[in-house]
């Protein structure tokens, strides 16, 4: 082996064990992580019907609020491997470190040259690895570590088909997209505009072939995103689950509305505690320099800036080859579309979805880093300093650690001048302290991130001064105690668990219901669903009990003035049966 190809082999090997060590570092810290998703792989694990539908339940009675595709990863390993924190959480850790070594390769064959796209490679891996954002989501099992490896790997294919003018990659493009979409809907077509762009622009083929091609890439989409979708369309309601986050039992509805336009635009979104959407900042530009946003991921946002701009120049002087600008032109986009929509997106908004924006950061600024020297030197002096402004912030860390990174980026400056003039042996040397300087503030708070314990359905990176005060404690704030918070009794559990019937139980909101179903391991009925889902009816629950298919109902604390229909069947319920305490725990017997 060539010693250019072993340095190459190794330094990858490096940061693929580095990315392994911090997202499987302590994994089980964070338990079963989102109860919601892990109740439902629990009853993939237990049921195929369950497991292709994405249900809450194994005996199908409503849907979680996303299609299942993250789910079926998660249920087929708790299937092999049993019910525990490793068998739900190793999978998207996995998936992080595959989506490093995608991001890694599709960087490399950006560039002709094979060390100079090794070194940016490996700058985009280290980018996406160092994201608190990422960090989170691929320690964590909401869909969102399955939907970037998809998007980065569509990446991937993009630029083998502009490089060899494929249809057969592009086709692979929308395969790869259609599968985003059955993992997270429209969310997973957000990168849709880059790829399109940068086909149209740099495929070598005549006009008419370059759309003929995006047409088969928009049928492979449509085949690989549709076909679940048309299999539960055209399925007899009445034997499968609600549609859960749907407001009349159907997927498209639920892709266009609870997660379509509803996030972006705020269509009267309800969260599971009744309120309305907007769990966010502001909308606006500076929302992604802004509190948890700003700490999720906007660490290297300004030397992403500085990247842009030089890919600019650099394509207004030629001085970039066609592969060269198709990169540029696709992680641009990506990264302008995603900033766009999350800056100003007014429905209900996540921190976490941040992780969207870490792939193109990295492949910006590992381009930039190898093709311009001098947007290298300004993305490190960028970097640092937004990095000391975010630690002082924060207050994570101690103060001498702000001193440090920038004592090192001054150095590294000076370096990375000195080498490209006259005394380039310096170059090893500055190219060190520099990374150190720009990834040091990132890497810490990526370290704090996976210390940290993690639960619940918006998670947020690491523990932050209180005077910025995240999404997620304020949502917490606000979360009633018992199993809505995922806090089940052994004594409740125990009862349920003895339970023969159907549901072991009934409970208003499914955050409740999944808390009860991993701690019984039985079924239970989740009415209402995730936000106030139309199911099931008074009349409907009241048969279920008379035929004898629910043994208790459960209590859950949830606020009842926005859940009409669990508001109803609870009043039913207090009506006609008389309520014990099981460890802490309102509960009635229906039989």
């Amino acid at each position: 082996m060539h010693a250019s190809t072993r340095w190459r082999a190794a330094a990858l090997t490096c940061l693929l064990v580095g990315t392994a060590a911090l997202y499987l570092w302590n994994l089980s810290i964070n338990g079963y992580g989102n109860v919601f998703y892990a109740a439902a792989a629990q009853s993939g694990s237990n049921s195929w019907s369950a497991w292709f539908f994405g249900s809450l339940d194994p005996n199908n009675f409503i849907t979680v609020d996303k299609p299942p595709a993250a789910l079926w990863v998660t249920g087929l390993s708790v299937r092999m491997f049993g019910m525990n924190s490793w068998a739900v959480l190793v999978p998207q850790a996995l998936m992080g470190i595959a989506a490093v070594a995608v991001l890694y390769a599709t960087i490399r064959r950006t560039l002709a040259d094979p060390t100079r796209g090794a070194i940016a490679g490996l700058i985009a891996g280290t980018v996406l690895a160092l994201t608190p954002a990422a960090t989170l989501m691929f320690r964590y099992n909401n869909p969102d570590a399955l939907l970037v490896l998809l998007m980065v790997s569509a990446a991937y294919f993009l630029m083998r088909a502009i490089a060899g003018s494929s249809w057969r990659w592009l086709a692979l493009v929308g395969a790869a997209l259609g599968l985003a979409f059955l993992t997270k809907m429209l969310a997973g077509l957000m990168v849709l505009p880059a790829f399109a762009i940068a086909y149209l622009l740099f495929a070598q083929v005549n006009w008419w072939r370059r759309i003929l091609h995006l047409l088969g890439a928009a049928a492979a989409l449509a085949i690989s995103g549709g076909w679940w979708v048309a299999i539960v369309q055209l399925w007899p309601a009445g034997s499968r689950p609600y549609i859960g986050g749907s407001t009349n039992n159907n997927v498209l509805n639920l892709a266009l509305g609870y997660n379509g336009v509803d996030r972006i635009v705020g269509g009267g979104d309800i969260t599971p505690n009744g309120h309305s959407g907007g769990w966010g900042t502001h909308a606006g530009v500076l929302r992604m320099l802004s509190a948890e946003m700003g700490y999720e991921a906007s660490w290297l946002l300004p030397a992403v800036v500085i990247a842009i701009i030089a890919a600019a120049y650099l394509t207004i002087r030629r001085r970039l080859s066609r592969m060269e600008t198709a990169g540029f032109v696709t992680w641009t986009v990506w990264f302008v579309v995603c900033t766009l929509v999350f800056s100003y997106m007014t429905g209900m908004v996540h921190p976490y979805y941040t992780i969207a924006l870490a792939p193109a950061a990295g492949a910006l600024i590992g381009l930039a880093a190898v093709l311009s020297r001098w947007a290298a030197i300004a993305m490190v002096a960028v970097a640092a300093a937004w990095a000391i402004v975010l630690l002082h912030r924060s207050g994570l860390g101690p103060a001498w650690s702000r001193w440090l990174i920038g004592a090192a980026a001054v150095t590294g400056v000076v370096l990375l001048v000195a080498a490209l003039t006259k005394w380039r042996r310096l170059t090893p040397v500055a190219l060190v302290i520099s990374l150190f300087a720009s990834l040091c503030g990132t890497a810490m708070f990526s370290v704090a991130t996976a210390a940290t314990p993690h639960s619940g359905s918006i998670p947020n990176a690491a523990h932050t001064a209180d005077v910025w005060p995240t999404v997620g404690s304020r949502f917490a704030r606000t979360m009633m105690t018992g199993p809505s918070s995922g806090n089940v009794d052994p004594q409740l559990a125990a009862l349920l668990s003895a339970t023969k019937t159907r549901w072991s139980a009934a409970t208003s909101g499914s955050q409740a219901a999944a808390s009860l179903e991993l701690a019984s391991g039985r079924a239970v009925m989740a009415i209402g669903g995730w936000s106030s889902d139309p199911v099931p009816t008074l009349a409907q629950f009241v048969d279920a009990v008379h035929a004898g298919e629910i043994t208790y109902f459960v209590e859950s604390g949830r606020m009842r003035s926005h859940d009409r229909n669990g508001a109803e069947i609870a009043d039913w319920v207090q009506q006609h049966y008389q309520p014990v305490k099981v460890g802490g725990a309102v509960v009635f017997r229906l039989l």
